[in-house]
This record gives structure tokens, C-alpha cells and sequence, in this order.
């Protein structure tokens, strides 16, 4: 049938490449959730899953509103013949592809993806899954066309290729299936090239980790041992095997003294493979709290996670007081950090007294929330440990810089702006709402909920709304999780006439500046990642 008729053949590669081209810009937000879940299938399908999760939803109606109108204009074409009527009736498609994303891209609140060379790589190979299986589909119907001889069919026939939106997130997985005949084996010879480099390397290495505080505790740890040392560590929340991989690839260990790797986990295991491949000298425990539960399923996952590092580190591990307890019986050095007395904070920032060495400072920093004070001590202890003094110590914790989206304060016209948009989970919000309650003026809080909480998500969430009551204006962002923060927050006698749900975070901001003043503060607490909204 493919050379049947060259037309034909040409008129199928013709809707195949635009089918192609339409669909996985369509699934470009979906490859992003992937890419968020690491590249793991069965995530995305379990995302897809969500009850509360409308994507399904929106490919179903491009799906029934491109068949309808597809259906409407054949018939309409129809003295045209019927072939030539299935053509025009293509335009429908086109129409409905580019409202479609036209529309998604103003309901987002923050883009996912991460142009990386295998996120580039999977887009490509994702065009090509969509084109061959559309010419297939194209093929087969005119080829129908031909055996069956059917004027109805004849024009109606490419309303068939509705099925694709509908089937948008399997072929994505497809796609995600195929590529992995040479990522595996890519990122695999990646991570054991860094594994190497740090095993031949004299650089002293140091491992954070924790549920919450991981890429904080690790700037002012940088900051501290910057004073004595030369100092390298994995940029931004980069905390995987390839976060690490790629820090250690493209730098001259030689050049530097210490290097410092952040290192996350959702699985028991994960922080042991990291332990494997940067086995560290020193490592710390930032804080444990009932976060990432959607994948570890239990606080008791969580811990035994964290505490892998124990057993992988050669030295010390530093342990943050408030959750020692869950580690006192793990075998290996460890020290529970309690150098910080006298906490006082407020909206210019916290000051506390360090206590190494049988010596003491009084020290005063930028950073909001007495919280910071914590994290900042079992950095210091870690940095005394590893040879820097006291001075040294109490003068980096003095210049420290907000880390960016991490209660980052950013004055704007008059405006206190609290930028907190990496929190999500239960310790770090309360945290954060305390720091805005330290700030004069209205304050308002704009977030979507807290996430990956697993069986807690709802109960987390109505606690969440619990604390936002009291505030002067609450704006509520998403689709998803706001419902249990708002029926916290009316349990808890919060006003309903100062809170509001909105779709997106453009429109948190329309509603915001109806209600700022100069002298006001806001916090946006959790600017949610796409795989949850």
C-alpha cells in the first residue's frame, strides 16, 4: 500500500512530521514531570494517576473537540470528495493543537523541564515515536479507504487520529523506553569516571544530607571551610548520581582541598549508591521530617535513607540535635551538634552565641529564622572539626548571603518579599510563616501547599492552613492541594473574606497588588513544581 499511490505516500509523511511536531510540543510539560521523577516510567504513570491530576483530562478534550470539529469540516467538505473532504477536515487539528498550547502556556506556574542533552535527546527521539506511528496510522486508513470503497469513511477517516492526544503520556514512555538503549549505558560510564577522579583525588570529601536544609547547610559550610581551604561543591540542588557526576567531570580536583556533595534520596539505598561513588570523609544530617513520603512511604524509610551516610562516612557525622534520637543507635562516629545558645531573631536578621572549642562568640547574621541559627551551628561544628577556628568560623557565618529562593529576602518598593519558593516541606513552612511574622505591616503569605507528603498530603496540608490563619491575606495557587489548606485554615477560624484561590501564579500576583502596601510583607512559600499542579 505505501507506494500504492506517491501522493498518498507523501500526503501521510506530510501529516505524520506535523502530528509529530504538534504532539511533543503538547507533551513537552509531560517529559518535564519525567524528567522530575528522574526518568522513571512508573512515577509518571503514577503521577498520572492522581485523582486530583487533570492532564489526562485536557489530552481527552483536545482529543474530543479535534475528532468533533475534524468530523464537522469533512462532512461540511464533503462535495469536495470524500478524500479531499478528510484533508480539509485536518485543519481542525491545527486549530485545536495550537489553542491547546496556546492555553498551557499561561497555566503553569513554574517549567519543569531542564533543557539537558538527554532531555533534548528524548524530545527527538519522542518526534520520531510520534511520526512513525502517525504515518503507520495515516497508511492504514487510506488503505482502508482503498479496500473498503466507502464514500463515509473516505471522509471521515482521519478523526481516527484523535487517539493520539489520547495517548500522549504511554507513547512518552515509549519514547523513554527506547532511549534508554544508550542514556543507560551514557550515564552509567558518566558516574563511574567521577567515581574514579574523587578515588585518585586527595581531596577531603564531605557529604550533606536530610530532609530538609541539605543545599543551605552546604553553602555555609562552603562559606566556613572557604576560609582555610580551597573549596568545591555541587551547585544548586544538584544531588544525585549525575548531579555529582557532572560537578566532579568538569572540574580539576587538583585544584581544590575539599569537596562538598549535597545528596538526596527517595529510596532506601540511594544515599549508599552516593556514599559509593563520593565515599565521605566528614558528612551531616541536616533534619528529619515526613518528606518525599510519596515515594519513601514511611518516616521509617526516611530515617533509614538518611542514616546511610553514617555507615559510608570515614570520619564524623554530624547530626542536627533535634533528630539525633533517631540515629543514636546506628553504629559509627557520630556527633550530635549543640553549639548554638541564646537565639535571638527578627526581620533584620538572627543572632545567637557559638560555642566551640571551650571558647564562645556572639555572632550575628542576615539570615532569617532561628532555624538558620541551628543549621548554621552544625556547619560550624563540622568546619571546627576539620580545622577552622572559631574566628574564622563566627566571621564566615557573619557574611553569609541569602541562598537564593530559600527565605531570601528581596526588598522591592517598599515591599518585603520573602522568597521561599524551594520550601516544601512541613518543618522549613512553619519555619518560614514564624519569619514572617517577625515583619511589620500586612503580612500575606502566597503558596500552593506543601508536596510529595504521600498518605500525609492532606493532613500536612490542612496543618499548613491551620498556620496560615491569622495572617492579614492568604492566596492560595494550584489546582491540587489547596482545597485541604483552605479547610485548615477555616478550622482554625481563619477569615474566609482574606483568602483567595487562584489558578495560576500570574494571577496570585494580579490579586496582590489589589492588596500590598508599602511596609507590607509577603512570602511565597513553595512555589510548586509542575508535577504537582
Amino acid at each position: 500500500m505505501f507506494f500504492i499511490n506517491w501522493q498518498i505516500t507523501l500526503e501521510c509523511v506530510l501529516i505524520a512530521s506535523a502530528f509529530a511536531c504538534f504532539l511533543s510540543l503538547t507533551a513537552f510539560k509531560t517529559l518535564g514531570i519525567l524528567q522530575g521523577f528522574g526518568y522513571k516510567n512508573a512515577k509518571l504513570f503514577g503521577w498520572a494517576g492522581r485523582k486530583s491530576n487533570l492532564t489526562q483530562a485536557r489530552f481527552s478534550l483536545l482529543a474530543l473537540a479535534s475528532a468533533l470539529a475534524s468530523a464537522v469540516i469533512s462532512l461540511c467538505f464533503g462535495f469536495a470528495g470524500g478524500h479531499w473532504a478528510a484533508v480539509i477536515g485536518l485543519a481542525a487539528y491545527l486549530i485545536f493543537f495550537v489553542l491547546y498550547l496556546a492555553a498551557e502556556s499561561g497555566r503553569s506556574i513554574k517549567n519543569s523541564a531542564t533543557l539537558t542533552p538527554r532531555f533534548k535527546r528524548l524530545f527527538i527521539t519522542l518526534w520520531f515515536v510520534f511520526a512513525v506511528l502517525v504515518y503507520f496510522a495515516a497508511t492504514l486508513l487510506n488503505f482502508g479507504e482503498h479496500v473498503w470503497n466507502a464514500n463515509l469513511f473516505s471522509t471521515l477517516k482521519y478523526c481516527i487520529l484523535s487517539i493520539f492526544p489520547l495517548s500522549i503520556i504511554p507513547i512518552v514512555c515509549l519514547a523513554n523506553l527506547i532511549t534508554l538503549i544508550w542514556e543507560a549505558p551514557i550515564n552509567k560510564s558518566y558516574v563511574k569516571k567521577a567515581k574514579n577522579k574523587l578515588a585518585q583525588s586527595n581531596v577531603i570529601k564531605v557529604g550533606i544530607t536530610g530532609s530538609y536544609g541539605k543545599t543551605s547547610a552546604k553553602n555555609v559550610l562552603a562559606a566556613m571551610l572557604s576560609k582555610k581551604y580551597k573549596v568545591l561543591s555541587t551547585p544548586s540542588s544538584f544531588n544525585t548520581p549525575l548531579g555529582i557526576a557532572k560537578t566532579v567531570n568538569g572540574k580539576n580536583l587538583n585544584e581544590y582541598d575539599v569537596f562538598i556533595a549535597e545528596m538526596g534520596a527517595r529510596h532506601r539505598g540511594d544515599i549508599a549508591e552516593l556514599c559509593q561513588i563520593c565515599p565521605p570523609d566528614y558528612s551531616l544530617i541536616t533534619g528529619i521530617c515526613p518528606q518525599h513520603l510519596e515515594s519513601f512511604k514511611t518516616i521509617e524509610n526516611v530515617v533509614a535513607a538518611k542514616g546511610e551516610i553514617i555507615a559510608g562516612t570515614k570520619n564524623v557525622c554530624f547530626i542536627a540535635g533535634d533528630c539525633f534520637g533517631y540515629f543514636k543507635d546506628e553504629s559509627g562516629q557520630k556527633v550530635e551538634c549543640d553549639c548554638v545558645s541564646d537565639v535571638k531573631a527578627d526581620c533584620t536578621g538572627t543572632e545567637f552565641t557559638l560555642n566551640l572549642g571551650g571558647e564562645s562568640k556572639r555572632v550575628k547574621t542576615k539570615l532569617l529564622g532561628a532555624h538558620n541559627a541551628c543549621n548554621i551551628g552544625i556547619c560550624a561544628q563540622a568546619a571546627f572539626e576539620m580545622g577552622v577556628d572559631l574566628q574564622a568560623i563566627a566571621l564566615a557565618a557573619e557574611e553569609l548571603e541569602f541562598t537564593e529562593h530559600r527565605l531570601q529576602l528581596i526588598q522591592s518598593n517598599g515591599v518585603n518579599i520573602l522568597d521561599d519558593g524551594y520550601n516544601s516541606n512541613v518543618v522549613g513552612a512553619k519555619a518560614a510563616l514564624n519569619v514572617l511574622r517577625l515583619f511589620g505591616g500586612k503580612k500575606i503569605a502566597v503558596t500552593p501547599g506543601l508536596v510529595e507528603l504521600g498518605i500525609l498530603e492532606e493532613s500536612e496540608n490542612a496543618a499548613l492552613g491551620k498556620e496560615l490563619a491569622g495572617l492579614d491575606y492568604v492566596i492560595l495557587v494550584g489546582e491540587t492541594l489547596v482545597t485541604a489548606v483552605k479547610n485548615g485554615y477555616t478550622q482554625a477560624g481563619g477569615d474566609l473574606e482574606k483568602i483567595s484561590v487562584v489558578p495560576t501564579l500570574a494571577a496570585a500576583q494580579d490579586v496582590l497588588k489589589n492588596v500590598i502596601e508599602k511596609g507590607d510583607a509577603v512570602l511565597f512559600l513553595n512555589d510548586l513544581p509542575e508535577i504537582y499542579n
